[in-house]
């Protein structure tokens, strides 16, 4: 399934590659070296897929199993992993992120993305007009292959340390 090298003692199994990569960025922002800790981090293509990682990382591995999840996607990680070994966010990392973020920054952002003309396109269209700019920024991010996965890094790489998301600051003390 998931070649896995021998120095590895502890898997964080996220939803997608998003995640994976906003919790890389972080770890790297906050100077942590995750492959030097022992550490990987796993996009499983989904939350429902937590119980097939989880059999073959921790039960034939014997690996330790964090889990980094939506709240809406609690019960499938609960299932498999102990609660105290699960950080959840609130709607989903993106969200996370973008609240930290002010409404400047995440224009700042998708200018250096060299996509603010196509963002302002978007913003007009009519199902978008009366929506706010997290609400137009979030459905951006998930209508153009990669963009999503490219953001999430990017987004989380802005930030600070004192600015990471509780959840995924409380993963990576775990760690």
């Amino acid at each position: 399934m998931l070649a896995v090298p021998e120095t590895v003692l502890t898997a964080v199994l996220v939803e997608g590659a998003s995640d994976r990569q906003a919790v890389l960025a972080t770890a790297a922002g906050l100077g942590r070296d995750l492959d030097a800790d022992g550490v990987i981090v796993v996009a499983m293509g989904g939350a429902t897929n937590v119980d097939k990682f989880a059999r073959s990382l921790g039960r034939e591995r014997n690996l330790d199993l964090i889990g980094l999840c939506d709240a809406a996607e609690l019960d499938h990680f609960t299932s498999v992993l102990a609660r105290d070994d699960v950080f959840v966010c609130v709607d989903d990392l993106e969200h996370e992120l973008l609240d930290l973020l002010s409404a400047e920054e995440v224009i700042d952002f998708i200018t250096q993305q060299g996509e603010l003309k196509t963002f302002r396109t978007f913003q007009k269209q009519p199902a978008q007009r009366d929506r706010s700019l997290d609400q137009h920024f979030h459905r951006f991010c998930g209508i153009r292959s990669g963009r999503k996965v490219r953001y999430a890094r990017g987004m989380a790489a802005m930030l600070s340390p004192d600015r990471v998301p509780t959840p995924l600051r409380d993963l990576l003390d775990r760690v």
